[in-house]
């Protein structure tokens, strides 16, 4: 989506992720800067507007929990990493601890490889910001690249596999909010961080 533009209070949170571009968004009185890493919760009822070039991914929060703000700007370029499975590494963007009660946004940072297969307790959306991988479902496999957009329903067992050379980075927004951290494997017990990473 386009950043510029006005948008009336409605009845869904909204968290956004600049992919490129740049410009400003007002929320009320306060006005911030939007560049690409930003990331950005408004929360149900919270009319806002844009100006700019940018380009935004967006994902609509039907049915939020009550958000204890109105809305919140993060720039995720200077976000501490935390760590997942196989070597992963995650970023937060809009989460409970931002007002964002219902889910959590995130960038997935996924090394060459693969992962054993795993399953989350939460819904989950992920979105290709760079790279390529294989998505594995089931003995099933669709290729990923820049783009990509995938639904993952809570408990399916998976398997996203970076194909590269390079880092594969994702932006992922699941709920109910919770940690990227977070997977089980297919017993159902739980997968371990790597104390390396």
């Amino acid at each position: 989506m386009r950043v510029g533009g006005t948008r009336e209070p409605g009845d869904a949170d909204e968290v956004l992720y600049v992919l490129e571009g740049g410009g400003r968004a007002t929320f009320g009185d306060a006005s911030h800067d939007l560049q690409p890493g930003t990331a950005v919760f408004v929360a149900r009822g919270q009319g806002w507007s844009a100006e700019g070039d940018g380009q935004a991914v967006s994902v609509l929060v039907h049915d939020p929990v009550a958000s204890s703000r109105s809305h919140a700007v993060l720039d995720l370029t200077a976000a501490e990493r935390g760590s997942a499975t196989a070597g992963r590494q995650f970023v937060l963007g809009a989460t409970p601890d931002v007002g964002c009660e219902s889910v959590t946004q995130f960038i997935g940072l996924v090394p060459p490889g693969r992962a054993p297969d795993h399953f989350h307790t939460y819904d989950e959306v992920i979105y290709v910001l760079e790279g390529t991988g294989v998505l594995s479902i089931a003995g099933e496999e669709a290729e990923l690249r820049k783009g990509s957009c995938v639904h993952l329903p809570a408990r399916l067992v998976h398997c996203l596999a970076n194909t590269g050379e390079t880092e594969l980075r994702l932006l992922g927004v699941f709920r109910p909010a919770g940690s990227p951290a977070e997977a089980y494997y297919p017993d159902g017990s739980p997968a371990v961080v790597d104390k390396e990473s």
